[in-house]
């Protein structure tokens, strides 16, 4: 790794390549990476949520492993390849990305509905694609069972390696669902299998809300 290029006692030129474009850009020595990209060169797919590195929403994967920018100086990075959430579609591997030009895992994503407010959703993107390749790679977690087997994406296993991405909204399952879809898993459709364990439960035509009673009634 190039050594940073000092163009004052205060500031320091760091080259970086930031979702397939090389960037270059002065920053003072306690500049993290996290504010780098979003305060220097613009890039607000990372989010700065905690900013002490308990949240997870400036997740991007920096030569090609997921890692917190909110605990990184952007000095320490020089060269570096950094890819964000906004990046991931045009930088699928292999043209993986779909018509719509998001990343198999965005589309999951889309598909499972993993998403509410979408603020931490850029940073959990980053570290599902970031998992799925540590996954792929026969990486072991904290829950896996046979250290010496092929890993795979289980449902304990995925919500062990997300543990470090918090979501205000509450939208892990739908999260989980998404990441072992993109895995190649076919998780259940969740809102399907309430509805019917609903009307199981209560009767047919229960699940349509308090409003379907009162529409029968007036007609």
């Amino acid at each position: 790794m190039a050594s940073p290029t000092s163009t004052s006692p205060s500031l320091i030129t760091v080259a970086i390549t930031v979702d397939g474009e090389a960037r270059e850009v002065e920053v003072e020595p306690r500049t993290t990476l996290l504010d780098a990209l979003r305060e220097r060169l613009g890039e607000n797919a990372p989010k700065k949520g905690c900013d002490h590195g308990q949240c997870g929403s400036c997740t991007v994967l920096l030569d090609g492993r997921r890692h917190l920018t909110c605990l990184t100086l952007a000095v320490q990075h020089d060269g570096a390849d950094v890819v964000t959430a906004a990046g991931l579609g045009r930088l699928a591997d292999g043209g993986d990305a779909d018509p719509d030009g998001l990343h198999p895992v965005q589309r999951a994503f889309v598909d499972r509905d993993g998403l509410q407010c979408g603020y931490c959703t850029p940073g959990q993107v980053c570290s599902a694609v970031g998992a799925l390749d540590e996954i792929a790679a026969g990486h072991p977690s904290h829950v896996t069972e046979d250290l010496e087997g092929e890993v795979e994406a289980s449902e304990v296993e995925v919500r062990e390696r997300l543990s470090g991405n918090i979501c205000r909204c509450g939208a892990y399952p739908n999260i989980i669902d998404a990441v072992r879809q993109a895995a190649g898993s076919s998780p259940p459709d969740r809102v399907a299998a309430a509805l019917a364990a609903t009307e199981q439960r209560v009767g047919p035509g229960a699940a349509a809300g308090p409003g379907s009673d009162t529409k029968e009634q007036s007609s």
